[in-house]
């Protein structure tokens, strides 16, 4: 099968075939063994998120062996199960959770990390369904099952226009809560108009940010969903409502000192998020995560933004426009030859 494979540590973005470049696109890599309990999926697309050019370039907390496909999302159909694979069958659309192999033609997934989606998806909505996984599946379970979001609170996503962020956004609307969205630029503040925040902040435009915030909610916010860190963290901190939710999500921006004058003063909770973990530890809380983002997912209540789609071949250009920030939403690679942007 075709795929993008990393066969040295570096920089993603560098093109294939140049004499540093860690990726390689390979037109016969060998079909994973199939275990027990693993799908075979024939891929639509694979959603590419920051980790993964961390984890080409060898930076990030996991660190699988060379050589290994990136991406870590994917969605696509069944074409092979199994021997003790129940949940799913040949022929499902579904989105899934794929360590090290996204990137390629045909990828392997464990069926704990596989969620069937509606038969009637159509290929449009199932190739956006590769990004439902890591993004939204981190943003829920921030939301719900650590601040617990309730309708009528006042909810501020900061980094609002990555894929965390714009989950964030409309799971937050999906809550009943009133959305804050804080993004760099007019061009994601009309993604996140329309993806139903009551208020967006255009951060190179507003001059003092805590002054934004108060402005957009005066009463002070109860929960904060923080990708970003830096002076944002502290910016947003200074606008929390009495026992207010901070959920740290990643340092973008620099990891933040934490002001714990604050913390106690208005009795704010400190939330580090960090989604994969829940595979091993609380598994049962990562698959309803999942589960109900696909359930949301098929209703058409959340839908995932794509601002760009890349082929195979184009996979270094998808990592250098990932890494430059020029994603709102995700980022899609196709295992086919024409990318739409």
């Amino acid at each position: 099968m075709r795929a993008v494979v990393c066969t040295r540590l570096g920089d993603a973005s560098k093109p294939f075939g140049s004499p540093d470049a860690p990726l390689a696109l390979v037109d016969d890599q060998p079909r994973q063994q199939l275990p027990s309990k693993g799908v075979r999926i024939r891929v639509s697309a694979g959603a590419l998120n920051f980790a993964d050019a961390l984890m080409v370039k060898g930076t990030y907390q996991e660190k699988p062996p060379l050589p290994f496909i990136p991406g870590s999302e994917c969605s696509g159909t069944v074409i092979e199960v199994g021997s003790g694979v129940r949940s799913v069958a040949v022929g499902d659309k579904v989105c899934a959770l794929t360590p090290s192999q996204a990137l390629c033609e045909e990828a392997v997934a464990d069926e704990a990390s596989v969620v069937r989606l509606d038969p009637s998806t159509s290929e449009a909505r199932l190739e956006e369904a590769a990004g439902l996984p890591v993004t939204y599946g981190t943003a829920y379970l921030a939301l719900v099952d650590r601040a617990r979001l309730a309708p009528g609170q006042t909810l501020l996503v900061l980094g609002a226009g990555g894929g965390v962020g714009l989950a964030a956004v409309q799971l937050g609307r999906a809550l009943g809560a009133r959305v804050v969205a804080v993004a760099r630029g007019p061009e994601k503040g009309v993604v996140l108009r329309a993806a139903g925040a009551d208020a967006v902040i255009d951060s190179a435009a507003a001059g003092k940010l805590r002054d934004a915030i108060k402005a957009a909610a005066p009463r002070g916010v109860d929960v904060v969903l923080d990708p970003v860190g830096g002076d944002h963290f502290f910016e947003a901190f200074k606008c929390v409502a009495w026992g207010a939710h901070m959920l740290v999500i990643g340092f973008a921006g620099g990891v933040p000192k934490i002001p714990a004058n604050i913390a106690l003063v208005k009795n704010t909770t400190i939330h580090g998020i960090y989604w994969g973990s829940y595979q091993r530890k609380q598994p049962a809380v990562f698959r309803r995560s999942l589960d109900e983002c696909a359930a949301l997912f098929s209703q058409g209540k959340v839908s995932v933004h794509a601002s760009h789609r890349f082929p195979l071949e184009q996979a270094p250009e998808a990592f250098a426009v990932l890494m430059n920030r020029g994603v709102i939403g995700k980022l899609l690679v196709l295992p086919r030859k024409q990318a739409r942007i």
